[in-house]
């Protein structure tokens, strides 16, 4: 009878066990990815950087992957890591590269043996449209008072942007275009980092910068610099400035950014990393930082992603020829 009893509890309890087990798996978040390998083929605290890290954070959230790191290989216009990406993820459904225009420009001036033909297209999330702005002690205090002076003396006005042939830099370029300066007489600076530029212009080095709010938000909030105009189609809500093309100056200067995968995923694999990046656009931290950095979402996907980045080398390429970096 004992050993009756004790054969039943134990058989109560293996199934009481074997119950538990099963509920606390269920209970367990099943992540679509792994630990995701960011590229940020740029500087730290740059617009690639910050694109990853936020993404990063957003994929966690979402509870589509169990952790995330981040590497950064800066140098001509982000193709050093474009080639790093390519060469050492093939096949990896959980390594992510940060992309934007910029990129496309760089592979068009450089004509680097890899390219973005070479990895996955996921999505594109965003356009982040340039800001002109100088430091608070500028003698400019409206975009009037800055033109006026570069039309009158182009050279004597310093520009200071991303890369040589970047958007910041065709961006300024198309203006003084549209205003009949001659391109060669632009004094434009090109700088590798967002941090150095920065410095330049609240040193009075460089009189004025151009760039996406997200990288110089944090300097506009706290006066330190102060917003003349922005290169948006219309006026962006949070951005206290006016467009250049209300302005009088048909110009639009933005940065669209995204993220690519890994050469030779599977369909499956592309689509579960497409998947992981949607919920990841679409969770708290994520909206919260396309808020704060004033971003405007342009979700693209896929081949169709693929097709507009396409698209995108013939436009950026007729513009770099139209203005004379090309």
């Amino acid at each position: 009878m004992f050993a009756f009893f004790r054969r039943s509890s134990f058989r109560r309890s293996s199934r009481y066990i074997a119950t538990a087990i099963t509920a606390a798996v269920l209970a367990t978040p099943v992540f679509a990815l792994d630990t995701v390998k960011f590229m940020a083929p740029g500087s730290v605290g740059g617009g690639y950087d910050q694109t990853a890290r936020i993404l990063g954070k957003a994929l966690i959230e979402a509870k589509v992957a169990k952790s995330v790191t981040f590497e950064n290989k800066g140098g001509a216009g982000g193709t050093l890591g474009l080639a790093q990406f390519a060469n050492s993820t093939k096949g990896d459904p959980n390594a992510l590269l940060v992309v934007g225009a910029i990129m496309v420009t760089a592979v068009e001036q450089n004509k680097p043996q890899i390219t973005l033909k070479n990895v996955t297209p996921i999505a594109r999330l965003f356009t982040e449209y340039n800001v002109l702005a100088v430091r608070k002690e500028s003698p400019y205090k409206t975009l009037e008072d800055l033109l006026k002076d570069f039309k009158a003396n182009p050279s004597g006005v310093t520009w200071g942007g991303g890369s040589k042939g970047s958007i910041d830099h065709i961006g300024i370029a198309e203006l003084a275009g549209k205003m009949d300066v001659p391109v060669n007489k632009v004094n434009y600076v090109a700088f590798a980092g967002g941090g150095e530029v920065v410095a330049q212009v609240l040193g009075g080095q460089i009189k004025v910068i151009t760039g996406g709010y997200a990288e110089l938000g944090q300097y506009i909030k706290n006066g330190q610099f102060r917003v003349l105009a922005i290169g948006a189609p219309d006026r962006v809500e949070g951005i206290d400035a006016p467009t250049l093309k209300e302005k009088g100056y048909d110009v639009t200067i933005g940065n669209w950014r995204g993220v690519y995968g890994a050469a030779d995923l599977t369909p499956e694999q592309r689509k579960e990393l497409t998947d992981a990046v949607l919920a990841a656009a679409n969770s708290k931290v994520w909206q919260d930082n396309v808020k704060a950095n004033a971003w405007s979402p342009s979700i693209l996907t896929g081949d169709e992603f693929g097709k507009f980045v396409d698209e995108e080398h013939v436009r950026l390429r007729a513009m770099l020829v139209k203005v004379g970096l090309l």
